[in-house]
C-alpha cells in the first residue's frame, strides 16, 4: 500500500516536470502597464522578497507602484501581498477588478490566487489546479513555480514542491529564498546536518534586515528531527529577534513564533514554559492590525494550546472545559468557522488520549486533519493503546513516508520511525 502511494507520487512529479520543461516554447507574463517606473519598482520589490527582506518598506514600494500606475492590476496584487489585515483583502479585490483589463496571464494568475486570499487561505489548495494550467502556458514565468512550490509544501507534496522550485531556479534569476526552499528537501531526505549547512550558507548571503523564515524554521526542524529541543528553541528565539528588528511585527503579530516555541516545549514536557509562550504570543494579537475574525482565530489557538497543556498536566476536567469552549467558538462562528471542526476533533482527541479514553480518542482523531503527521501520530498512539498494532504500524508508516514540510512532521517523525523499527 505504501509502495503504491510512492509510485503515484513519482508519476505526478514526472508529469509536472514534463509540463514545465518546454522552456523554448514557453512564455512570460506581459505586464499591463506602460509605466517604466512601475515596472522598475516591481522588479525591486520582487528582488527584496527573494532576498527575504520584508516589513513596512515593502509596502511602501508597493504603494509607489500603485501611484505610478493606478490601473496596474499586479501593482495592487503586490500591495495586497505586502499589506496587513483588511487592507490586504481590499487591495486584492482591487487587483481582481483591474485584472479584467490586464494581460491574459496576469488576469488568470490573479483570479487563481483567490483561493489563497479567501477565508484566510482555508482552501488554498484549490489554487493549485489553475496555477498548474497557467504554468503550462507560461513556462518561463518564474513567479508561478515559486508559488506552486509553496502551495505543494502546504499540501504535503514535497516531491512536487522540489520540482517546482528547481524549475524556478532554472528560469532564474538566482534567489536566496528559492535556495532555502530547496534546502528544505534535505530534511525530507533525512540529511539534517546537510540541511543546516545549506541554511547557514544561505543566511550569510542575506542582506542586513532580512527575515529568514524558511532558514530559521528549517533549522529548527532539523534539530527537532534529531531530538534537540534546546537547539530548536534557540533557532526560533533568534528568528523572533530578526522579525522584530525588521519591523515585520508591525504588519503581522509575532504570535506564530511564540506558538511554535510553545508547541516544542509542550511536546518536550516543558509544560510551564509552553503555557507562558502561548500567553506571550497572544499578547501581540489584540493591539495588532488583524481583522476581528482573525483575532478570534488566534484566541481560539490560545485556548487550543492551553487545553493541550492542561491535558498533559493531568488536569483532564479543566482541559475538557477548554475544549468545549473551542467547540462553542466554532458553533457561534457560523459557516465561516466550520473550517475549524477538524482542529476541534484534534483537540478533543488529544485530551481524551491523555485521559486514557482511547476509543473515544480514535473517534475524534479520525475526524481530524488526516494529512497532518502529528495528528496521525496521536491516532497511531491511540490504536496502539487499544492493541490495534496493525493499524498503528500502518499509520506510523504513513508518517515516515509523508512529504509534509512543517513542524508537524518534525515532531512526529522520530517516534514514528522508532516504532516501525522496534
Amino acid at each position: 500500500m505504501r509502495t503504491f502511494r510512492t509510485v503515484g507520487t513519482l508519476v505526478s512529479v514526472v508529469a509536472l516536470a514534463a509540463a514545465s520543461m518546454a522552456a523554448d516554447a514557453g512564455r512570460k507574463f506581459e505586464w499591463s502597464t506602460e509605466s517604466a517606473e512601475a515596472k522598475q519598482l516591481l522588479t525591486e520589490l520582487q528582488g527584496r522578497i527573494e532576498s527575504m527582506q520584508f516589513g513596512p518598506e515593502n509596502r511602501e514600494i508597493a504603494l509607489k507602484i500603485v501611484a505610478a500606475d493606478p490601473d496596474f492590476a499586479m501593482g495592487h496584487y503586490y500591495l495586497s501581498a505586502t499589506s496587513p489585515g483588511q487592507a490586504a483583502v481590499d487591495a486584492y479585490e482591487k487587483s481582481r477588478e483591474l485584472a479584467a483589463g490586464a494581460s491574459e496571464g496576469e488576469r488568470q494568475f490573479i483570479e487563481a490566487m483567490s483561493h489563497v486570499i479567501a477565508n484566510q487561505g482555508a482552501n488554498f489548495q484549490d489554487s493549485i489546479p489553475p496555477l498548474e494550467e497557467l504554468a503550462k502556458a507560461y513556462s518561463k514565468q518564474r513567479l508561478l513555480f515559486v508559488i506552486l512550490g509553496q502551495l505543494y509544501n502546504g499540501t504535503g507534496e514535497g516531491d512536487k514542491a522540489r520540482v517546482a522550485f528547481e524549475r524556478a531556479k532554472e528560469i532564474g534569476p538566482y534567489s536566496l529564498r528559492v535556495e532555502s526552499f530547496l534546502a528544505g528537501d534535505e530534511l525530507l531526505q533525512g540529511r539534517y546536518a546537510k540541511a543546516r549547512e545549506a541554511y547557514a550558507a544561505i543566511e550569510k548571503q542575506l542582506p542586513e534586515g532580512s527575515v529568514p523564515f524558511t532558514i530559521r524554521f528549517g533549522t529548527t526542524f532539523s534539530h527537532l528531527y534529531e531530538g534537540k529541543t534546546d537547539a530548536a528553541i534557540e533557532s526560533l528565539t533568534r528568528y523572533l529577534e530578526q522579525y522584530r528588528a525588521s519591523g515585520s511585527n508591525q504588519q503581522f503579530p509575532e504570535v506564530f513564533i511564540h506558538n511554535a516555541i510553545a508547541r516544542i516545549n509542550l511536546e518536550a514536557g516543558r509544560l510551564e514554559a509552553a503555557m507562558k509562550a502561548y500567553e506571550r504570543g497572544y499578547e501581540s494579537v489584540p493591539g495588532s492590525s488583524l481583522p476581528e475574525d482573525q483575532k478570534q482565530t488566534w484566541l481560539g489557538r490560545l485556548r487550543h494550546g492551553r487545553c493541550r497543556v492542561l491535558a498533559k498536566q493531568g488536569e483532564h476536567e479543566k482541559a475538557w472545559q477548554e475544549a468545549e469552549a473551542v467547540r462553542q467558538m466554532i458553533v457561534d462562528g457560523g459557516e465561516p468557522a466550520e473550517q475549524f471542526w477538524p482542529a476541534y476533533h484534534y483537540l478533543a482527541g488529544y485530551v481524551l488520549l491523555e485521559a486514557g479514553k482511547y476509543e473515544k480518542a480514535v473517534e475524534h482523531l479520525e475526524q481530524a486533519n488526516q494529512q497532518d503527521p502529528f495528528q496521525k501520530l496521536l491516532l497511531a498512539r491511540a490504536h496502539e493503546k487499544l492493541g490495534h498494532d496493525g493499524d498503528a504500524k500502518e499509520i506510523y508508516g504513513q508518517i515516515v513516508d509523508s512529504k509534509w514540510t512543517g513542524i508537524e512532521r518534525a515532531l512526529a517523525f522520530p517516534e514514528a520511525k522508532q516504532k516501525l523499527e522496534s
